[in-house]
């Protein structure tokens, strides 16, 4: 699997070619050197990655950069996106675990049923706040407590004997899965840079509609145990959490931090070091290095983060998304039904497919928003894909099953790539580490809210009429992600202006014609040539 993904990011991001691969002329990596005033000019991408921070000017060896790049692209791209599939496996086996008994088991009904549901919302709305601790502990201490705490959960639910045991151990288990998965894209912008994060983000995201497309056959594998030494529930917790427990003893060892993994040699370190030093220093104070722990939070950026668009209109964004997400399982089902195939493998076989392709769509539209710096119009043209399926299915009769089935594709294409998109546009035009961090506390606090309408659009009396109420109201949302994504891009328009209309007054202040040497755009706000994400 790292090999695999390491190869496919390693096709799609190739830099230009170096300019000598030798090792031995590569030992530092990185240099510095004053900025000069021709540098204030216009700013744009050269082959040795120069790059503006304050008054100096880091230039990065590409070749080494490269390697740095890859190296934590079979780490940590691996890590985290196996522990997001494991995550989503722990999550939503609960309703596999009813189908195999587990009510009839312990004795409680179906509203008590839908209490673990909508349980697990609850916890995970409220420490959406725990994105933050990316920045303040190690990486792998913190991934290792929420990892260990969601397994334990996940696998301690095989021993429950009443409801309220379930209950409890939802809880813990929204609870840990909030501290990880929903700061995955923050973790990820200390390693990264602007043009680089949005692949990593959609990898991440994949895993999924990846998972999804095997959730089903793994659940039935595991209940339809023949003389299983347990209840086919019970045995279902216990074999997908034992897993994450696994997980969490590898990530211990082996997720890195952004300027100390010990994989690195040390001219690679140093090149992670001014990677990360673009994403986390002052530019005003370019000589301070990047600084971790409690007092690496700014309260006064934490509050100003509240004030700005970009932090309010995608936190909107993400909850339209959710929505229309949430609803892809409760009506999916009904569709293959009405096709006329009632088996669980036939069921699965045709499930697949649209998530397949989600999980592909995932990765080449961010990867195509990274190349293109169009995040917006990438949004755009995925939200309209994903509505135009909700209307087919509002609107075509059930009895045109394989047309149904075809709009499926589309809701499915529109909607996880959709939120791939938005989080890492989030990112990029956050002004600095911490406003990344509590931009993307914020979108999933109010985004999370969107599956507690979302799962309650498709009530059981519905499907008579083909859930057609509820297949407009995602409609509808996933058209106001389109023209909330089409209002964040204006207003990043607006703000690029000024600030080009900032930097040319300057260049007339010192005399400066634009020419000279030129360097990469800035990664963070106030540095020269940064420009919001379009």
């Amino acid at each position: 699997m790292s090999d695999e993904i390491t190869r496919a990011i390693d096709k799609i991001d190739k830099l230009p070619p170096p300019i000598d691969d030798d090792e031995e002329k590569h030992e530092l990596g990185v240099s510095f050197g004053p900025c000069t005033s021709s540098q204030h000019g216009g700013i744009r991408p050269d082959r040795r990655g120069s790059t503006l921070l304050g008054d100096v000017n880091v230039e990065i060896d590409p070749v080494i950069e490269r390697r740095v790049r890859r190296k934590f692209d079979r780490t940590l791209v691996v890590l985290v996106f196996l522990a997001y599939m494991l995550a989503f496996l722990d999550r939503s086996n609960i309703g596999n675990a009813e189908t195999a008994g587990m009510s009839a088991d312990l004795g409680f009904d179906d509203e008590h049923f839908q209490w673990l549901l909508t349980i697990f919302y609850i916890p995970y709305i409220l420490f959406e706040g725990f994105a933050l601790m990316w920045k303040i502990m190690p990486p792998h201490i913190w991934a290792t407590i929420t990892v260990t705490t969601w397994g334990l959960a996940s696998t301690l639910q095989s021993t429950a004997f009443n409801w309220q045991g379930l209950m409890v151990c939802r809880w813990f288990l929204a609870m840990a899965e909030a501290g990880f998965a929903p700061g995955v894209p923050y973790l990820l912008s200390f390693f990264y840079r602007r043009r680089e994060l949005g692949l990593r983000c959609g990898i991440f995201l994949s895993a999924a509609p990846l998972a999804t497309t095997f959730a089903g056959a793994l659940a039935y594998a595991i209940t339809t145990t023949p003389s299983p030494p347990l209840p086919p529930w019970r045995l279902l917790f216990l074999i997908e959490g034992l897993p994450t427990l696994l997980l969490a003893v590898f990530l211990y060892f082996y997720l890195p931090s952004p300027d100390t993994a010990p994989f690195l040699t040390p001219s690679e370190k140093e090149v992670a070091k001014s990677r990360l030093a673009l994403q986390t220093s002052s530019p005003s104070q370019p000589e301070d290095r990047p600084k971790f722990g409690w007092r690496s939070i700014s309260t006064s950026e934490i509050l100003s983060t509240f004030e700005s668009l970009q932090t309010l209109l995608p936190a909107l964004m993400y909850f339209s998304c959710n929505v229309s997400f949430s609803s892809l399982p409760v009506f999916l089902p009904s569709i293959l039904s009405s096709m006329g195939f009632s088996s669980v493998s036939a069921a699965q076989g045709l499930t697949a497919p649209p998530y397949i392709l989600s999980f592909f769509i995932c990765i080449l539209s961010t990867y195509l928003a990274d190349r293109t710096q169009q995040r917006g119009i990438t949004i755009i043209i995925l939200s309209l894909i994903g509505g135009a399926g909700y209307i087919l299915l509002a609107t075509l009769k059930e009895t045109l099953v394989g047309a149904r089935y075809f709009a499926v594709f589309l809701a499915a294409a529109g909607v996880f790539p959709s939120i791939a998109n938005v989080l890492p546009w989030t990112l990029n035009n956050q002004g600095s580490d911490t406003k990344r961090g509590v931009g993307i506390a914020v979108l999933n606090m109010v985004g999370q809210c969107g599956p507690l309408l979302g799962t309650r659009l498709f009530p059981a009396g519905d499907r008579a009429g083909g859930y057609t109420k509820g297949m407009v109201v995602c409609a509808v949302f996933m058209f106001l992600n389109a023209g909330l994504a089409a209002g964040l891009r204006w207003h990043f328009v607006r703000k690029n202006r000024v600030l080009e209309e900032q930097e040319r007054g300057q260049q007339r202040r010192v005399g400066n014609d634009g020419g000279g040497e030129k360097g990469e755009g800035g990664e963070m706000e106030g540095m020269v040539g940064f420009r919001y994400v379009l």
